[in-house]
């Protein structure tokens, strides 16, 4: 398991010390499993503002269309041969077809009727209760021998600055025989991990991780939770590998309460950096993909410029794929262990 870290400087004349000589260090930090970099550079106070919530939300919920007065009646219904009911319900929570949908098999699952649920108001039961009900629709699919049902994919982008157009919190929820971009070079790198050494590369990153400390946060039932050495978020990522489970659908209802309670930490710990907003996925193998393991992956959000509206992604992520962070992941994870050592 290889750690490895280019380190830069950077030498300028400093204008606001009589331009003296002034040396800025940054990283290049290699993913240990695809080789993918990541820039650890921008150095700042993990301190965000965060807008007024209330006002920010204010009036959103008259043009909803997953409150609860109108998300049975104009969202679209599932054909007879997909879910012959239309559309799933499960106390106030509802799952429909996503209107622009990613893929054959795409939907949408509400978190119930609450337009907005500020991001420290979520319950572990809360969010396990929406997982499991996101699982159920894979469940469905699966039993219908659909040939979409090879990747039963969860995301979550919570609040605008995630690409959220909506404030109303919601799963996007899809089932494909195509897997995305960086879940697919996982799965082949795992492969050929587990083919060079005979062993699971993600059983290997949580022991050398556990083993060293620098980025562990804990263990919760069978979820490790750690920040990435190699994270693709401005303020770095959390991840939560789970022990023995290749795909989602293998999940039981105790890794959910589980990852919900690791949530409810993360998100904590965030909060009071100021970060109201966050992309979530669950990264997912086949059941037969005994090479690899079920994760989460917790990126948090954030405008470089609230009053511009300026997005935490410019041109070195969004169109080569080169992430940048703005401090050091083993800094974050100090930031957060008290959360879990609660």
């Amino acid at each position: 398991m290889k750690f490895d870290v280019i380190e830069k400087e950077t030498v300028i004349l400093n204008p606001l010390k009589d331009f003296a000589e002034k040396r800025i260090k940054s990283e290049i930090r290699i993913d240990p499993l695809t080789g993918r970099s990541a820039r650890i550079c921008h150095f700042m106070k993990l301190k965000w503002e965060k807008p007024d919530l209330e006002a920010f939300v204010a009036g959103t919920d008259a043009w909803c269309p997953f409150c609860s007065e109108k998300v049975l009646r104009v969202t679209p219904c599932f054909p007879d041969d997909i879910l012959p009911e239309g559309r799933m319900q499960k106390g106030d929570m509802v799952l429909f077809p996503n209107i622009a949908p990613y893929d054959s098999i795409s939907a949408l699952a509400t978190f119930g009727s609450r337009h907005h649920i500020p991001m420290t108001a979520f319950s572990p039961e809360h969010m396990a209760g929406a997982f499991g009900f996101a699982l159920d629709f894979f469940r469905r699919i699966e039993a219908a021998g659909h040939p979409e049902a090879v990747y039963h994919i969860i995301n979550w982008n919570y609040m605008p600055p995630a690409g959220s157009s909506l404030i109303h919190p919601h799963l996007q929820v899809f089932s494909t025989a195509s897997a995305p971009n960086l879940l697919r070079e996982e799965l082949a790198a795992s492969r050929g991990y587990f083919e060079q050494n005979g062993t699971t590369y993600w059983d290997d990153l949580v022991d050398a991780e556990k083993n060293s400390g620098r980025r562990y946060l804990g263990r919760i039932g069978r979820t490790h939770w750690m920040t990435a050495f190699a994270p693709m978020g401005v303020a770095g990522d959390v991840l939560a590998v789970v022990e023995d489970v290749p795909c989602t659908l293998a999940l039981a209802e105790g890794d959910l309460l589980d990852i919900g309670r690791g949530l409810a930490k993360v998100m904590a710990g965030y909060d009071r950096m100021g970060i109201y907003s966050f992309n979530m996925n669950l990264f997912t193998g086949q059941r037969t993909d005994t090479h690899f393991r079920v994760y989460l992956r917790f990126s948090p959000r954030t405008f470089f410029n609230q009053k511009l509206g300026t997005p935490d992604v410019g041109a070195l992520q969004f169109l080569y794929n080169e992430s940048v962070c703005l401090a050091h992941p083993e800094e974050i994870c100090e930031m957060l262990k008290g959360d879990f050592q609660a």
